[in-house]
């Protein structure tokens, strides 16, 4: 049988199997607001035959958005209409849904990917003035932040607890904060962008303290039985930088306190990273965190061949693998990854029809129902 299609269960999340789709940023929101591409675009994700999908990086304030077009979760608004989009894509599929909740720190008012990319001034139209743990920017040139104070620190973490608490109306079914990539939960791990001299900067303790805060406030602020897990950057891919063994420790902290996974992936908090890309080159750091930790690990960074995903799993490199550009690429990536490793996966019956000769008996049926 194969590894990849085995159940799978996060906290008492069970998936199906050990394929999780990862949270990938759309820019397609208006005022933070799902759009109809949400719907088309998640509606094609919910119907793969993945174990779990993750809504993209989903900001708990206005200001925590990495673009004016981002997902958010901080108004009456945001809630209302990306339950509309949960409610069409849970008609027609039963796969679980979280939604990894962030803010994106110095890294936020930039303008999307296909426009450059590039920071948006606080005085260009539809910029503003980012906060970060230390007035320095991500970038030379760059708009410098402001730097957290006590009164803003709170504030941040409520706005991850409101949003928490949003999810868990819109029945989401877990949630990733994300602690990586350069946004602020990382910058305040990153002795690269934290220069803070209190509590909160210096010793790998003090770093972890206010990431720390934030996990404990939203595993507070969402249902016990629903999981919260992390993901996090084991490497700045600079030196000097947050390395893994300041991951392995935060995982196991994480781990006593409750959080139900760690999705291992690197690099993102400074320009000057140097990142030895490969097949699987984040694998390792997962299989390390794994096997120091014990914690449900997921690993993720160019895992796109169904061979190579099954031995990830079979060799204890990590309990699951997510795929990102490779699920964009091909939606039904993990029909594929069935077909070629001898295993079933769920598809709705519109498409049985679709079914190889070679591979009758590839799909099993989907379970409709709206939660």
């Amino acid at each position: 049988m194969s590894r990849l299609f085995e159940p799978l269960s996060i906290g008492q999340l069970r998936l199906d199997n050990r394929i999780i789709i990862a949270p990938m940023c759309q820019y397609s929101a208006e005022n933070g607001d799902a759009s109809d591409w949400h719907m088309i675009h998640l509606g094609q994700l919910a119907l793969s035959g993945a174990g779990l999908l993750i809504l993209e990086a989903t900001a708990v304030s206005p200001e925590g958005r990495i673009s004016p077009q981002d997902l958010g979760l901080y108004s009456d608004e945001n809630e209302a209409a990306l339950a509309r989009v949960l409610k069409a894509v849970r008609t027609y599929s039963a796969m679980p849904i979280a939604v990894q909740l962030g803010h994106a720190g110095r890294k936020a008012s930039s303008r999307r990917p296909w426009e450059g990319g590039t920071q948006i001034a606080p005085n260009e139209p539809m910029g503003w003035k980012t906060i970060a743990p230390s007035s320095a920017p991500h970038a030379p040139g760059e708009d410098v932040p402001a730097a957290l104070d006590r009164s803003g620190l709170a504030r941040v973490r409520d706005d991850f607890v409101t949003a928490a608490r949003r999810a868990a109306r819109l029945g989401i079914d877990g949630i990733e904060i994300h602690g990586a990539h350069g946004y602020l939960l990382h910058q305040f791990l990153s002795p690269i962008a934290n220069k803070r001299d209190d509590e909160y900067g210096g010793s790998l303790e003090n770093r972890m303290r206010f990431p720390l805060e934030v996990f404990d406030a939203v595993r507070d602020a969402f249902p016990s039985e629903r999981p919260v897990w992390m993901r996090i950057s084991a490497t700045d891919w600079v030196p000097g930088g947050w390395d893994i063994e300041g991951t392995v420790t935060l995982s196991r902290v994480l781990k006593a306190r409750g959080c139900a996974a760690i999705h291992v992936t690197t690099g993102g908090v400074s320009p000057e990273q140097a990142i030895k890309l490969g097949p699987g080159y984040q694998v390792p750091y997962a299989q390390r965190v794994k096997a120091d930790v014990g914690l449900t690990t997921i690993a993720v960074g160019l895992i796109t061949d169904p061979q190579q995903a099954e031995s990830i799993i079979a060799n204890h490199e990590a309990d699951a693998v997510s795929l990102a550009r490779a699920m964009l690429y091909d939606p039904r990536w993990p029909w594929h990854a069935a077909a070629a490793l001898g295993a079933q996966v769920h598809a709705p019956p519109q498409y049985w029809r679709s079914q190889p000769r070679e591979h009758k008996d590839l799909f099993k049926a989907t379970e409709f129902g709206q939660r």
